[in-house]
C-alpha cells in the first residue's frame, strides 16, 4: 500500500525558520534508512504558505487566494510518499522519525486510493488510460 506521510506545519515553519545542521543530518540519515528499506518513493519539504496560493472552486468559477493562510495546525510543511505493507508498518517508521521541528508537532499518515477502491466506476478503459499515463510519467523521470 502507498501512504502519504504529512509533516504538519508549525508557527516556525510558516515563519520560514530553517532547520539547523543537526536536524538536517538526522533527517538525511532517516531518509537514507527509508530508502535502504525500499519504502521511500518521494519526499520534500514545502516552503511557507506565504509563498503559495490556493485556488477555490465553486462550480465553473475559480478564485485564487494568495498565502499566507491561517490555522497553522492545518497546514503542511512537508511530506513523504512511502510504499509499505500496512498502516502499522508506516506508523512504526513514523515513530522512528526525528522530530521534524524544534517544537512539538504532528505527522499524519494517509493511505492513497488504489484502483480497486473505485469499484465498477473505474472501468477497464479508464484503468488502461491510467496505466498509459503512468508509463509516460515514468519515462520522463
Amino acid at each position: 500500500m502507498k501512504v502519504m506521510v504529512i509533516v504538519k506545519a508549525t508557527a516556525d515553519s510558516e515563519a520560514g525558520v530553517m532547520p539547523d545542521q543537526s536536524l538536517l543530518t538526522a533527517m538525511t540519515r532517516y531518509n537514507e534508512d527509508l530508502a535502504n528499506a525500499g519504502i521511500l518513493l518521494a519526499g520534500e519539504g514545502l516552503k511557507p504558505t506565504s509563498q503559495g496560493a490556493r485556488v477555490q472552486f465553486d462550480g465553473p468559477s475559480r478564485r485564487v487566494i494568495d498565502g499566507p493562510f491561517a490555522e497553522t495546525k492545518e497546514l503542511i510543511a512537508g511530506f513523504w510518499l512511502w510504499q509499505v505493507r500496512s498502516l502499522d508498518e508506516a506508523i512504526e517508521w513514523v515513530r522512528r522519525c526525528p522530530n521534524p521541528h524544534p517544537t512539538p508537532c504532528e505527522i499524519e499518515i494517509r493511505p492513497l486510493f488504489e484502483a480497486d477502491d473505485f469499484g465498477e466506476a473505474y472501468t477497464p478503459e479508464l484503468r488502461e488510460r491510467e496505466a498509459r499515463l503512468q508509463m509516460s510519467i515514468e519515462r520522463k523521470d
